[in-house]
């Protein structure tokens, strides 16, 4: 029985920035002159913040080469590195709340294990150094960005206002010995007749005109600015993408064999359980048949080699059945786990630790990485007993199985203690982002550890 089951489909990666529509055209129309202050506003701000994150940023870089030398300090500056996102994040709020600009933040940090490799992690942020680089351009931007427009903004409002207030401006003396108040261009060109009042007006609602062009210049700069540099990358949202329709895929691929499993338990195997009891039914009669009838002896003995290979049958179907989707995870890990170790020919102990479930598809990964480790064991190191760990540590199920074998089992061996199946689970394992580590000295004991994600759609 074939059942069309629903894929699931992640979505597409989400934009990286979004901008609303803003209002365009003469200063006239509605809504220009707000955002055109509005982003005046925002240039202001950016002038007064800039210069602090260019000396954040000075830091970061000098600080890093300069106690290299001393591993552990390096390890502290980094912090550095990872603290651009921080000056990131509140440029990316200017954006949004002042040039109406609402830019993706950059995908967070992966958790990872070891010195070595937090160093590296930090060191290596690229949203942090991208941070870092924002607050660097941003000052020399931030200064112009301000001071040009406001320049054009003082020569208009003291262009179009000067007609009233020129009068409280000290004489001044031209070539020809007249006295003259207002401004002045040169030696002998004063603003003081109504033709150069209304000349110099005319001056000043030019130069507002290049001001509000000149702000929304200087903002759009600061806005292509951020969404370059202050959100994921494609690279990143690819990847993230593609992590995310990975775990789709295996959680679909999970609950594929969850309703094979389910078709072979209910249908298949049910209607075979029927026919094995319908056949040996027909053998109980014909055992009481008549002892004379010629065909009983070969019917009997035709039934009895149906009604085994019937039985034989079943008995492939439930370990079919079982390696597609244990029936013992439908009440757990701890309980799944307690019957494969019931089933193994050495003693096994198990201590299963979880706050919670881990979702379906973990627990089957880490239900076969159990039994396949503990197939290797039975098989190839020798051991009297073995020992399952399952636990929660930093948001991972942590997955350790322990055996007093005789060692010497590498991860580029084709199995555990030289047998099969170590590279397989690897590559099983590493389909939800986990890891598998092997420690096993020649005379053992052997370790194993497997740290898998508590849910593959990440």
């Amino acid at each position: 029985m074939s059942v069309a089951l629903p894929v699931a489909v992640a979505p597409a990666p989400v934009p990286v920035a979004v901008t609303e529509p803003l209002p365009r055209g003469a200063v006239w129309r509605p809504g220009v002159m707000t955002r055109t202050w509005r982003e005046y506003g925002y240039l202001l701000l950016a002038l007064l913040v800039a210069p602090f994150g260019f000396a954040y940023a000075v830091l970061a870089v000098v600080l890093q080469p300069s106690v290299a030398v001393t591993v552990v300090l390096l390890l502290v500056t980094s912090w550095l590195v990872v603290g651009g996102r921080m000056w990131g994040a509140l440029h990316r709020a200017m954006a949004r709340g002042m040039l109406r600009t609402s830019v993706a933040p950059p995908l967070p940090r992966r958790p990872v294990r070891g010195f070595w490799r937090q160093l590296g992690s930090r060191l290596g942020d690229a949203a942090g150094w991208r941070g870092i680089a924002f607050s660097v351009l941003a000052l020399p931007l931030a200064i112009a960005g301000f001071v040009v427009p406001t320049s054009f903004l003082a020569v208009a409002l003291g262009g179009v206002t000067h007609w009233y207030w020129y009068r409280w401006l000290p004489l001044q003396e031209a070539s020809d010995g007249t006295l003259h108040r207002g401004a002045s261009f040169g030696t002998d060109y004063f603003i003081d007749t109504p033709a150069r009042q209304w000349l110099l007006v005319a001056g000043g609602l030019l130069a507002f005109l290049v001001w509000h062009r000149l702000t929304l210049g200087f903002a759009h700069l600061f806005r292509l600015l951020v969404t370059a540099l202050l959100g994921p990358t494609q690279a990143s949202l690819r990847v993230a993408h593609l992590e995310q329709t990975r775990g789709a895929a295996v959680t679909d691929a999970d609950s594929r064999l969850r309703r094979i499993e389910r078709d072979l338990h209910d249908g298949t195997q049910a209607r075979l359980v029927a026919v094995a009891m319908q056949i040996g039914d027909a053998r109980d009669r014909l055992a009481h048949a008549p002892a004379d009838d010629p065909g009983r002896t070969d019917a009997l003995a035709l039934l009895d080699d149906a009604h085994g290979g019937l039985k034989d049958t079943l008995a492939e179907l439930r370990e079919i059945a079982r390696g597609i989707h244990p029936p013992a995870l439908d009440g757990g890990l701890a309980v799944a786990l307690e019957t494969l170790a019931a089933r193994s020919p050495l003693p096994v102990t198990v201590d299963v630790d979880l706050p919670g479930r881990p979702a379906p598809e973990v627990e089957t990964i880490a239900y076969f990485a159990v039994a396949e480790l503990l197939t290797n064991v039975a098989r190839h190191s020798g051991a009297t007993g073995a020992y399952v760990r399952v636990e929660a540590a930093d948001g991972h199920l942590l997955l350790r199985v322990r055996d007093d074998g005789h060692g010497g089992a590498r991860l580029a061996l084709p199995g555990a203690s030289g047998g099969t199946g170590l590279a397989g689970l690897a590559d099983r394992v590493a389909t939800v982002d986990g890891t598998l580590d092997v420690d096993s000295p020649v005379g053992g004991p052997t370790v194993v550890t497997v740290h898998l994600p508590l849910s593959a759609t990440r």
